[in-house]
């Protein structure tokens, strides 16, 4: 079985920690038995070059991505196949976020950085903030890139479809729901809509990285690999210090 996450930070993240390098973050995922990885910064994909490279390396597989926050405060993945893909798509979540600068000294800071660790850049815009694209929008911009929609952790109270929406209606073209490490699957596997699901970390930090993991029965991690696993309902998942599950 193939273990990947979807949701991992990295540094460029305003709440990720400066030690999530794309080189670091590959390392662990790495060390603790993954076989891939999407990083999912906060409305940008401005370190999946450097993931691109690092897993060229490593020998690594990864997809490429990012995290948006719709003008609903909705917190959605955009997960696609290639660097040209999620750069166009953070063009596309740029063009709508509030010209606003960060303060680092409020927000955190968010380097964009080589696969050798190096700072190539501190991006000026606040990554934190919501874009003015309403979620369908955001369906469709990542539908029309040939990438996968999916609704993050929405067993979460806060910057999820459920808390800021009320629930999944069935109709936002989402391909996919992500649960979080702490959902109770119990409860919340009967409010996706009879949507598949997948499970991801959401890693601020190194040592939240392999906590939890989705598998499959492929040998490629890529959007048709996922799509398959989707419609034929062959995920699963696991946690790390227990038996798969």
């Amino acid at each position: 079985m193939f273990r990947f996450d979807l949701h991992v930070h990295s540094c460029l993240s305003p709440c990720g920690d400066l030690e999530c390098s794309p080189a670091a973050v590959v390392r662990t995922a790495k060390a603790r038995g993954l076989n891939g990885i999407m990083l999912a910064d906060h409305n940008t994909a401005m370190n999946a070059p450097a993931l691109a490279e690092v897993c060229r390396r490593e020998t690594f597989q990864c997809l490429f991505g990012m995290e948006v926050t719709t003008m609903e405060e909705a917190h959605c993945l955009a997960v696609f196949d290639t660097l040209e893909q999620a750069s166009a798509m953070t063009e596309i979540c740029y063009a709508a976020l509030p010209k606003r600068v960060n303060q680092p000294e409020v927000f955190g800071d968010q380097p964009i950085v080589d696969a050798d660790e190096g700072i190539e850049d501190l991006e000026w815009r606040l990554l934190s903030a919501p874009t003015r694209l309403p979620l369908r929008t955001v369906g469709e911009k990542v539908h029309e890139l040939g990438g996968l929609f999916i609704a993050a952790h929405i067993d979460r109270p806060v910057f999820s479809v459920t808390s800021q929406l009320g629930g999944i209606a069935g109709d936002e073209g989402f391909d996919a729901v992500e649960f979080s490490r702490h959902a109770d699957l119990d409860e919340w596997e009967a409010k996706a809509c009879g949507l598949p699901f997948i499970r991801s970390s959401d890693a601020h930090y190194l040592a939240d990285i392999g906590s939890i993991w989705t598998e499959a029965p492929f040998e490629r991690l890529s959007v048709e690999a996922l799509k398959a696993a989707f419609r034929d309902r062959t995920l699963g998942w696991g946690r790390r210090g227990e038996s798969d599950e």
